[in-house]
Parts: structure tokens; C-alpha cells; sequence
């Protein structure tokens, strides 16, 4: 065998660890040597290394295993067409968009959640805690921050005039990938001023939030979650 070496010979070429190999050999991504009959160590070439290389490449590009396995087999394919391959990268590439998208909605998130906190106080004031844990506590900060109600009118008064005007709408919203996308928007709804409570679930692709239409309005909840990349397919 020309150019045999040992596993660490190998691995200390293709730049990876000795178990990186084994795992690569386990999920069938390279071929284990024979071992010589006459016992001793297995042997590797100059082909395995450059083959292990490859896929290290491929992974740092972001390509899953089960999708080098594919693009190995397409290389070894002396029948295979470049397309091929540009029909793999430019569904990665539209992955790779789609993650950037998700990432940039919990940026925005997380600018609306960092931009309502107090910045200092008591843990049970906390608006990010308050919001992520899907509670109304910030909009009752708030009210507290904005002082008593005005001498004359009773509190329970107030408070009962404001339950009769809350509002329950129904959002559908599309565009949704996941659970962490659902939690993105139930913050950004959450940190608007009058919503009392906001649940949104990933499963049925709605928003269900109860609010003060003299304090929001549906039109502004709605462009609170197209802000953030999502879409409004409807409301109720």
C-alpha cells in the first residue's frame, strides 16, 4: 500500500482527531482497513486522508452527514453531472437563508425584550422573565409606574371599567418554524403596551392575545409581527 500509515498518521494529516475517524468509519463515511493477517495495525492511504478531508469541508460548509454521504457517492459517480451538485448547494444555501431569517427574528425579540427591562431592580419585576414565561406583569409595572388613579374615582372602579373594554383578537400568523419561533413572537406581542396576555402556539399557527383596543390596536399588533419577518394570514 503506497504511502500506508498508522491512525494517528492519518489523522494527524487530514488535520482531525483519532475518534473523528472512528465516528466517520461507525456511520459508514469511510471504509475501516483490513487488518493485516499477520495481526498489527490497520493501515490507511494518501485516499483516506483526502477523503476525510473532504468531509470535514463539507461539514464546515453545513452540510449534514446524511447529505455528504450523498455528495461522496455523486463524486464516485463517474456518470454524475455538476447540476447535481449545484442542485445540493443552492438547497443548502436556501437552508442556510431560512436560519439567518430565524436568527434575525429572535435579534428582534430579544431588542424589544432588552429595550422594555428596567435595567435594575427586583427579579419578580424582571420584563424579560415576565415575558418569556408568557405573563402580563409588565403591563402591570407599567400601570404602577404611571402612579394612582385620579382622587374621586375608586380603584376597583377603574379596574372593572378596563376589563369591560379588554379585547380577545386571533391572529394567524405564517411563516412559523418551530416552537422558538412561537416564543419570538409571544415576547414581541407581549412587550406592547395593553396587551394583558398573548399566547402563541407553533402547532395551530395562531396568536391568541386579549388587550386594551384603547391602547393598541389590532393594526398595530399585526405590524408588530410582520416586523419581526412573520405574516398575518388573518385575524378574529
Amino acid at each position: 500500500m503506497a504511502n500506508a500509515m498508522t491512525i494517528s498518521r492519518a489523522a494527524e494529516r487530514a488535520g482531525v482527531g483519532v475518534e473523528t475517524i472512528r465516528f466517520y468509519e461507525r456511520r459508514g463515511l469511510i471504509e475501516q482497513p483490513l487488518r493485516p493477517r499477520s495481526g498489527g495495525y490497520r493501515f490507511y492511504d494518501d485516499t483516506v486522508v483526502e477523503r476525510i478531508r473532504f468531509i470535514r469541508q463539507a461539514q464546515e460548509l453545513g452540510f449534514a452527514l446524511r447529505e455528504i454521504t450523498e455528495l461522496l457517492s455523486l463524486r464516485a459517480d463517474p456518470a454524475a453531472d455538476c447540476g447535481d451538485v449545484r442542485v445540493q448547494a443552492v438547497a443548502k444555501r436556501e437552508e442556510v437563508d431560512r436560519k439567518m431569517a430565524q436568527l434575525q427574528h429572535i435579534r428582534a425579540a430579544l431588542d424589544a425584550l432588552i429595550a422594555s427591562c428596567p435595567g435594575g431592580g427586583a427579579l419578580r419585576a424582571c420584563t424579560i422573565i415576565d415575558a418569556m414565561a408568557g405573563r402580563s406583569g409588565t403591563r402591570a409595572n407599567r400601570s404602577e409606574a404611571a402612579g394612582p388613579p385620579p382622587s374621586g374615582e375608586p380603584q376597583s372602579q377603574q379596574r372593572k371599567a378596563k376589563e369591560s373594554r379588554m379585547k380577545t383578537a386571533i391572529f394567524k400568523i405564517d411563516g412559523m418554524h418551530c416552537d422558538g419561533c412561537a416564543r419570538t413572537v409571544q415576547a414581541l406581542i407581549s412587550a406592547e403596551p395593553g396587551v394583558q396576555k398573548a399566547t402563541v402556539a407553533f402547532k395551530t399557527r395562531e396568536a391568541r392575545v386579549l388587550f386594551d383596543p384603547q391602547a393598541v390596536s389590532e393594526d398595530r399588533l399585526t405590524a408588530t409581527i410582520r416586523q419581526a419577518g412573520y405574516s398575518v394570514g388573518g385575524r378574529s
